[in-house]
C-alpha cells in the first residue's frame, strides 16, 4: 500500500512538473490531430500540453486550436505541419520569444502579449520565406 501511494505521488509530481514547463495547451480539436515532442508523440486532445520544440500535426479534415501562456492563438487548417522553435515569455524580464515554422496546411495567429510588446520578437518561417508579425492577426497557406 504504501509503495503504490509513494509511486502514485512520484507519477503525479512528474506531471506537475512538465505541464509546469508547457508554453501552450490545446483548446480544440476536431479530427485527428498529434503532438510530437522530444521524440514522443501523443494525440491532440484539449489540454495537451505543447512546449517547444513541439510538432503540431493535423490529418485531412481535421482542425486544432492552441493557446500559449501569452495568449497568442494559433489555429491549424486540416493536413497542417508546424514546429513551434522557440518561446520565451518573461515580460518583467524583457525576454520575449515566438518563432515557429510551418512546412505545410494553414494557420490563422491572433497576436498574443509577446507581439503587443515586442512585434519583431514574431517569426513564423515557411519553406518560401518569413513572416514577421506587426499587426494583430494573419493567416498563412503553404502548398505543397
Amino acid at each position: 500500500m504504501r509503495t503504490a501511494i509513494l509511486l502514485a505521488g512520484m507519477l503525479l509530481s512528474s506531471t506537475v512538473l512538465a505541464d509546469a514547463n508547457a508554453i501552450g495547451y490545446v483548446k480544440t480539436v476536431n479530427g485527428e490531430a498529434t503532438i510530437t515532442t522530444a521524440g514522443k508523440k501523443v494525440k491532440a486532445e484539449v489540454g495537451t500540453a505543447i512546449f517547444q520544440g513541439s510538432q503540431l500535426k493535423t490529418a485531412a479534415k481535421s482542425s486544432m486550436g492552441i493557446t500559449f501562456k501569452d495568449e497568442t492563438v494559433m489555429s491549424f487548417g486540416p493536413e497542417t505541419e508546424l514546429t513551434v522553435d522557440e518561446y520565451l515569455y518573461n515580460p518583467s524580464q524583457n525576454k520575449l520569444k515566438l518563432g515557429s515554422k510551418l512546412t505545410k496546411g494553414s494557420l490563422n495567429y491572433v497576436s498574443g502579449v509577446i507581439a503587443k510588446l515586442q512585434p519583431s520578437a514574431v517569426t513564423v518561417t515557411t519553406p518560401t520565406g518569413t513572416i514577421g508579425v506587426r499587426g494583430t492577426q494573419f493567416a498563412v497557406k503553404v502548398e505543397e
